[in-house]
């Protein structure tokens, strides 16, 4: 048990954007977000016939339409004479992130402000909170109307004492009301987190743990406060710890006491819009995506000393390999940033590991990263060559950096299999589009 008294007592904001996808893409076109059936669709080929990636409130409730659902589920368009159907804009959707945010720091401090995701975030309010009423409930409407009336956006608003309790507070609570808000204390655990049946609707438990804990008696919050701990503990680890605390509501994390990672790595994956049988075209990717990672490590200066590669095989290929997901192979290098040589790594790890199996998606990390202040020159080229790669891959960065990725590619790139020039137009694998109003 846990004695309140003991716990930290802020005052968290944790505010959402309501269908954020679907509302940006109502208002840029000059519909009511709350009463137009609209879904954003990515129709990417790698998605099987593109996925439902938002919907609006109207969308859900008249036709039944869920976030990433399969686009081939939707009711024929015969049967939703209302229902639009949009592609997606993600660079309208940063752009009214980006406002969104502005709106937040002008109620607390930037590291009182954490952006949980493109349509969440966290405000810790208890140092602000009393400049602009005379208490919560009013603050949080002000923050509401200001989103609403210069954006169009709706929003949500759970407020707590701590970050876990605001959470919860909006996603379980909060939504049914016609205000849109909710606040839960220490205090009314009883009476809101052990109430809540589904352990999946908790912040932070994935079906996977639900089951766990379905599977060691625990089918709700009200069982899980009252489990053991040391089972937790055994069965858990730490994670059984925090489950624990999440049970009676602590929380004892600080939003302006951020976490940086001892260790950081830069990478990027796709899924290929296809499966990749020819050892030519798998080799092309590798190298795109291997380039594009290094050019990113460049641009903050950095060198790597370890490369890892993933491969992952197609749902065929995995049925045929005793459901084995493909193969991921690490390797400490000499400290470089070099497109050539790192690429040259890559497909040597490729080469090592494939035995011809069908692939469908392609990953690159580049870790123990060290400052750039030094080139590390090799004895099995000349001096001269080594030089001359350096400044190359710089010149090709600046070019795409002022003139666009498209400017100046590699004739491998326009080969069958190549995805780059494809996925320069894309933001977090989706069209960009533009940052329309």
């Amino acid at each position: 048990m846990y004695d309140y008294r003991y716990e930290p007592k802020r005052l968290i904001f944790m505010i959402d954007n309501k269908s954020f996808y679907a509302s940006c893409e109502c208002i840029s076109r000059g519909l009511n977000p709350m009463t137009t059936a609209l879904c954003v669709i990515s129709r990417q080929e790698n998605t099987n016939g593109g996925l439902i990636m938002a919907s609006s409130p109207l969308a859900k409730k008249k036709y039944g339409l869920k976030n990433v659902m399969r686009q081939r589920n939707l009711p024929p368009k015969e049967k939703t004479p209302g229902l639009y159907r949009v592609d997606p804009h993600m660079n309208l959707y940063i752009k009214k992130a980006m406002q969104i945010k502005e709106i937040f720091l002008k109620y607390c401090a930037p590291e009182d402000l954490h952006t949980y995701s493109i349509d969440e975030s966290m405000l810790d309010m208890t140092k602000s909170w009393h400049l602009f009423g005379k208490e919560p409930y009013e603050v949080a409407r002000k923050i509401q109307k200001e989103i609403h009336d210069t954006l169009g956006l709706y929003t949500t608003c759970g407020i707590g004492e701590n970050p876990l309790l605001a959470k919860l507070a909006m996603d379980i609570s909060a939504k049914h009301r016609l205000s849109m808000i909710d606040f839960w204390h220490y205090v009314e655990v009883p009476d809101t987190v052990w109430k809540i049946k589904n352990l999946e609707d908790v912040w932070g438990i994935n079906t996977r743990t639900a089951d766990h804990l379905r599977r060691i008696g625990i089918n709700n919050m009200y069982e899980l406060a009252h489990s053991d701990p040391t089972l937790l503990h055994r069965e858990f680890g730490i994670i059984g710890d925090q489950l624990f605390a999440m049970s009676w509501g602590v929380d004892r994390s600080i939003i302006s006491q951020k976490y940086h990672p001892k260790s950081k790595s830069y990478s990027n994956s796709q899924v290929l819009a296809r499966d990749y049988t020819n050892q030519r075209e798998i080799e092309i990717v590798i190298r795109e995506i291997g380039e594009q990672v290094a050019a990113r490590i460049r641009a903050h200066h950095f060198q790597t000393k370890r490369i890892t590669l993933f491969i992952g095989y197609s749902l065929k290929q995995r049925a045929f390999n005793d459901h084995r997901g493909g193969f991921v192979k690490s390797e400490t290098i000499s400290p470089t940033n070099s497109n050539k040589e790192l690429t040259t790594e890559l497909i040597a790890l490729f080469r090592k590991k494939w035995q011809g199996e069908t692939v469908r998606e392609i990953g690159v990390d580049f870790g123990k990263l060290i400052p750039d202040t030094e080139q590390q020159l090799s004895l099995f080229s000349s001096v001269e060559s080594q030089i001359k790669q350096f400044k190359f891959d710089r010149i090709v960065d600046s070019v795409r950096h002022n003139y666009g990725f498209t400017s100046l590619v590699k004739a491998s790139s326009l080969l069958p299999g190549a995805t780059a020039i494809e996925r320069s137009n894309l933001v977090g694998g989706h069209n960009g589009g533009n940052a329309y109003e």
